[in-house]
């Protein structure tokens, strides 16, 4: 028999071996490889919470999946975590089933989230530990308050172990920000507190930390935490006190800062049943009687801590002065502290405040939106139907294209420029820019590669998808490449810095045509 020698035993050993180590990548187990299209479907059917990497090649997948490793430990049994080679014969199919398209030459791999069997959404938040595990176990959660880039002056506080940590070692005082991720409080207070972290680094900390789990039971009692957000002062690791100034601005904080000082108590307000004047308290038990009693009776439906009650009341209480001075009187005013009379309040289903509601002869009447004295006055002495409501913005015929929760990617997906703004139909700055966006989107409305889009965020269906855009206050303006957040617009909100924006953008691309004809 002939002897091999040691150079074919080498070059045998390389043939072996070469490939293995050049195609194999080391990842968890708990990461299922897939190829099949019949093995997806079947794992979505059974598997409610599915993550999946789809990558261009192996080596693209490479850190993705070190990074998913160490994530799928941490949801084991809450979520599940797959990945698709597309640059695999075999998957290929699969890639092209699913909708993957990695064909760019920047896109290296697509994170997609599957939730119910169903397509849910593209994963486009931060691509770290804590996000993508906080993402899996809350997928239709907000984002967190760290992959805000504002926020990159805030310490954010992970564990009880941290929190000790920095009290006992930072030197300089500390204001700490605890707070829920669902509280909307907490969302209008984070631009704020953030700012006022970056003015002032290097002085104070400003920290944040997230209360909501359980295993933060003992700080909550330790230092009387009952609601959120709670900003408490530390200064060489002690407690001091609270700051409550809640809906103030970053210059409020760093002015506070300044010289830190204690809440000073609160005088209790004089419930507007016993300060007098012109207008009629009502209760659960002399409502009934009172509306019988008097043929023309407009009640406000108010609560105690209510602002734009507040604002009203004097504007209210002038009106019933005025309208009790009538010889030949049109009827008069009345109020009710829903928070007392409950029993009136689900009566008449009163859910936000202030709540106006008319009743003639004892019969409940429809009431337009009433606010000033004037206003007030005018309404009683000629009751009439309320005049149809104006149209909503997304019912107005313009060149803003509206979208919702269900058709937000595909469509932003098809243009290549995309800035989107997030509203609400009641914020005052949303009404105030709504005339520049749209005059904008005139502007570009022959391009089909540029739109500018809406999305209300009061509306139940876009409630998720706000979260997810890490919508925190309104208006806010995202820009989007063929679907991809790419970053946030913070310029002027006029018709001028909107326009010029985008022309920017579309000049870029322009430039690119330009190089690339060159090389040709």
């Amino acid at each position: 028999m002939a002897r091999v020698g040691p150079a074919w035993l080498l070059l045998l050993a390389v043939w072996v071996v070469l490939p293995t180590l050049l195609s194999s990548i080391q990842f968890s187990s708990l990461i299922e490889r897939i190829s099949d299209p019949k093995d997806l479907k079947k794992l979505l059917r059974t598997r409610n919470n599915v993550l999946v990497l789809y990558s261009k090649s192996e080596a693209a997948a490479e850190s993705h999946l070190r990074l998913l490793s160490t994530v799928a430990q941490a949801v084991k049994g809450q979520g599940t975590i797959c990945w698709v080679d597309c640059g695999d014969t075999e998957s290929r199919k699969l890639c092209k089933k699913m909708k993957v398209d990695l064909s760019a030459k920047d896109k290296k791999v697509e994170l997609f989230h599957y939730q119910d069997g169903a397509f849910h959404t593209e994963y486009n938040r931060a691509v770290t530990f804590k996000s993508i595990v906080a993402f899996l176990k809350d997928p239709k959660g907000p984002p967190l308050w760290e992959e805000d880039p504002g926020a990159k002056d805030v310490v954010h506080i992970d564990s009880e172990k941290d929190f000790r940590r920095l009290l006992k070692k930072e030197e300089k005082p500390i204001l700490i920000m605890f707070y829920s991720p669902w509280c909307s409080l907490c969302k209008r207070t984070m631009p704020h507190f953030q700012k006022a972290a970056t003015q002032l680094r290097g002085q104070f900390v400003l920290a944040g930390m997230n209360l909501h789990s359980s295993e933060f039971e003992n700080i909550k009692e330790e230092y009387g935490i009952r609601s959120y957000p709670t900003i408490s002062y530390f200064e060489k690791g002690r407690y001091l006190f609270q700051y409550n100034s809640y809906g103030s601005t970053a210059d409020d904080i760093v002015e506070w800062l300044k010289n830190p000082q204690p809440p000073q108590p609160q005088v209790p307000e004089t419930p507007w049943a016993d300060e007098g004047g012109s207008v009629y308290h009502l209760t659960d038990e002399d409502f009934g009687q009172f509306v019988k009693e008097h043929s023309s009776v407009l009640v406000m439906f108010h609560a105690p801590w209510c602002g734009h009650c507040k604002k009203m009341k004097p504007e209210f209480e002038n009106a019933a002065e005025v309208l009790h001075g009538e010889a030949d009187s049109s009827g008069v005013l009345a109020a009710v502290d829903a928070t007392v009379n409950r029993a009136l309040a689900e009566r008449f289903h009163i859910s936000e405040f202030p709540t106006l509601k008319y009743f003639k002869n004892g019969e409940i009447h429809a009431v337009p939106m009433l606010r000033t004295k004037k206003s007030l006055i005018e309404w009683m002495r000629n009751p009439e139907a309320p005049p149809p409501p104006e149209p909503t913005w997304e019912e107005q015929q313009t060149n803003v294209l509206h979208l919702a929760g269900h058709n937000f990617r595909e469509t932003l997906k098809r243009k290549k420029h995309t800035l989107v703004m997030f509203y609400a139909p009641w914020c005052p700055h949303c009404k105030k820019v709504i005339p520049h966006f749209t005059a904008a989107a005139d502007v570009f409305k022959d391009d089909r590669k540029i739109v500018c889009a809406a999305v209300d965020c009061v509306q139940e269906k876009n409630r998720d998808l706000c979260q997810q855009e890490a919508v925190k206050a309104y208006p806010t303006f995202h820009y989007y490449h063929y679907g991809k957040f790419a970053e946030k617009y913070d310029s002027d909100r006029t018709e001028l810095g909107f326009t010029s924006f985008i022309r920017t953008l579309r000049e870029g691309d322009h430039e690119r045509l330009g190089k690339k004809k060159e090389e040709l």
